[in-house]
């Protein structure tokens, strides 16, 4: 019987998903651990529902009063409580919270019935009721870590040119992947060896948005340079990123965000709106710049400034270093076990 169970319902790879496995991949060897609902990269083979809700309601788990169900979005919550409140489920119900804004009402009366609340910022914690810790996400730096030649590990790839620059996710305006083509239709001309990449997928309403996209980049005579590659497989994501010399994100919302930290274990410096937790992950501008919103101007510039430094070889060593000291899924994984072992210690 499983102490420890972890849902991931979405079948996409999201940055909900990042996360939850880069933790996953920690608690594996922590605890009696079943993932429940979709696979994700390196972690074991999931249960189905019917399957972990069957095996929770057998009995607790050995050595323990009760299982944890830790969960991460609405249908995640909603089933934990019907296992919990109507199957009468021996269980406790764990939620991370990532939203730096208030919740709509549905989503906020679910958030109430949870045992515990993590929230991974300060900020975040403004807005959720019941908070037992403020753990901040780490990102994986085994996974993620810096190529040994990052020339060679970009030629490898086969996008051309002689360095890469990319933003990471979902093509829609709340993510701000037109103020990353407005900062790379700046950017391009002065760098003549770079090729920008815009990596995610669009999907649905949102492929007029991508169409427009295209067309702008086409109109300026940039096609070959600028190159929407659709969705890069989670597996794949970290030889991609390593082999990048700029990370560019610029949403115009971000309850986290899990790229710049990707970039940084990578040793790659970014460029990031004043949006998630982008300010810290940047160590007071060490390793990235955070610039205003709607600002595709000082996106470009700053990009520039970090890609002409002359000490690239210390920017990638102290980008490395944040992602290691600061912001590792180890550490995350260590602030969750004081969550679940108060809960258990309380019985």
């Amino acid at each position: 019987m499983p102490e420890l169970f972890v849902t991931n319902y979405n079948p996409n790879f999201t940055g909900v998903s990042a996360t939850a496995a880069n933790v996953i991949r920690q608690q594996v060897a922590r605890y009696d651990l079943a993932l429940v609902g979709q696979p994700l990269p390196g972690c074991p083979t999931p249960l189905t529902r019917a399957a972990a809700s069957r095996i929770t309601r057998s009995h607790p788990p050995e050595n323990r009063p009760f299982a944890i169900w830790h969960v991460r979005r609405n249908p995640e919550m909603r089933s934990a409580i019907w296992l919990r409140d109507v199957r009468r489920a021996p269980i406790k119900i764990v939620f991370t919270s990532a939203a730096q804004r208030l919740h709509s009402a549905y989503p906020r009366w679910l958030i109430r019935q949870m045992d515990a609340v993590i929230a991974t910022t300060d900020r975040a914690a403004e807005f959720v009721p019941n908070v037992r810790a403020v753990v901040p996400h780490g990102v994986d730096t085994d996974l993620f870590a810096p190529a040994t030649n990052r020339a060679a590990a970009w030629e490898q790839l086969g996008f051309g040119g002689t360095h890469g620059i990319a933003t990471v996710g979902r093509i829609r305006p709340e993510k701000g992947t037109d103020l990353f083509v407005e900062a790379m239709l700046r950017l391009l001309p002065q760098r003549p060896g770079a090729i920008a990449l815009v990596v995610g997928r669009a999907g649905g309403k949102h492929e007029p948005f991508l169409t427009k996209l295209k067309a702008q980049v086409e109109a300026a005579g940039l096609a070959d340079r600028l190159l929407f590659i659709g969705e890069y497989p989670a597996s794949d994501l970290p030889k991609l990123m390593r082999a990048l010399s700029l990370v560019v994100q610029l949403p115009r919302y971000e309850g986290y965000g899990m790229v710049p930290l990707e970039a940084l274990a990578s040793g790659v410096p970014f460029v990031g709106s004043d949006a998630g937790y982008y300010g810290a992950f940047s160590d007071g501008g060490r390793v990235g710049h955070v610039v205003p919103q709607e600002a595709p101007d000082a996106a470009a510039e700053a990009a520039l400034s970090l890609l002409t430094r002359e000490d690239q070889t210390t920017l990638t060593q102290a980008a490395r270093d944040v992602a290691e000291r600061l912001f590792s899924a180890r550490a995350e994984a260590d602030g969750i076990d004081a969550v679940y072992r108060d809960l258990w210690d309380r019985g």
